[in-house]
């Protein structure tokens, strides 16, 4: 549902160190938060016990927990897809740097701290077009000695700043992880998405790697699509599900790995998971 890894928490903001309140952070002037919409971000900060939320957000994700109740088990599937690709990139293909667009508020195993904890000199920029979001950023996503985190405010539409924004603390001659979780699922229009997708791919180094993942209606079906359409004519931020059909041609041209697209849950899963199948699917694919 709404924007996950841009909101994957799975551990409930409560047990981070050194957690801020929404009112204790600044925004720069001019910023572009807005408190009488639902954000994405802020639905999911709400689900799994976080403050950093507002009643239009609380309300929101309210509704949505009455027509699907499992929504954060999705969440946590998803993270845990995080955590198992990340340290596959990192032990097993030697990805150093990663792109994480659709940031979402910070919780635990972030891209940075999973990435770190296997080599402390990795490097990474995160994205979001959310000022709250990135004011907790820059607060509480703190790198390890060696390696080094960038926080900027973009859009995912906006590939070229994106991009030249990166470029200021990665080194696009060597590969880079270009992470997009629960993100391009708030794009609606499928030109526009499958164009930026492709835009940052293809500035991507041989050997990097795209990692993807998408609502899909595929798990609930109506109920899904239902809760979606609502969302957006409430004037939250606009979400549609796309087929695995429709998620296989974001890796159109890459080498996409084993198991191709599938729940996340089911993304080379440990041997002891018996997690159901969520309604987000993922995958991984190599580029060049």
């Amino acid at each position: 549902m709404p924007s996950a890894h841009c909101p994957t928490c799975v551990t409930a903001p409560s047990v981070r160190k050194n957690a801020l309140m929404t009112e204790d952070l600044e925004f720069p002037s001019g910023s572009k938060l807005d408190t009488t919409v639902p954000h994405s971000a802020r639905i999911w900060n709400y689900w799994l016990g976080g403050k950093d939320n507002f009643a239009v957000d609380r309300a929101a994700g309210d509704e949505v927990i009455a027509h699907i109740p499992d929504i954060p088990i999705g969440a946590k599937s998803e993270r845990a897809f995080l955590k198992r690709v990340v340290r596959f990139l990192v032990e097993d293909a030697g990805i150093r740097q990663f792109l994480d667009v659709g940031t979402g508020l910070p919780s635990a195993d972030n891209t940075h701290e999973v990435a770190q904890s296997l080599e402390p000199r990795c490097r990474v920029v995160y994205i979001d077009n959310d000022p709250l979001v990135m004011a907790h950023a820059r607060a509480l996503l703190t790198s390890a000695p060696g390696g080094s985190c960038d926080y900027v405010e973009a859009d995912l539409r906006q590939p070229d700043t994106i991009l030249a924004s990166a470029r200021q603390t990665l080194d696009f001659s060597q590969p880079i992880g270009l992470i997009l979780l629960g993100v391009v699922n708030h794009l609606m229009d499928d030109d526009v998405a499958y164009d930026s997708v492709a835009q940052l791919a293809q500035a991507m180094p041989t050997g990097s790697y795209l990692v993807l993942t998408h609502s899909t209606a595929e798990i609930h079906g109506e109920p899904m699509l239902r809760v979606m359409r609502e969302t957006t004519e409430r004037g939250g931020t606009p979400i549609r599900a796309r087929t695995k059909k429709e998620l296989e041609r974001f890796f159109d041209g890459l080498d996409l790995l084993e198991p191709g697209v599938v729940t996340c849950s089911r993304w080379r899963p440990g041997p002891e998971s018996d997690e159901p199948e969520v309604y987000l699917f993922g995958g991984v694919g190599r580029i060049g």
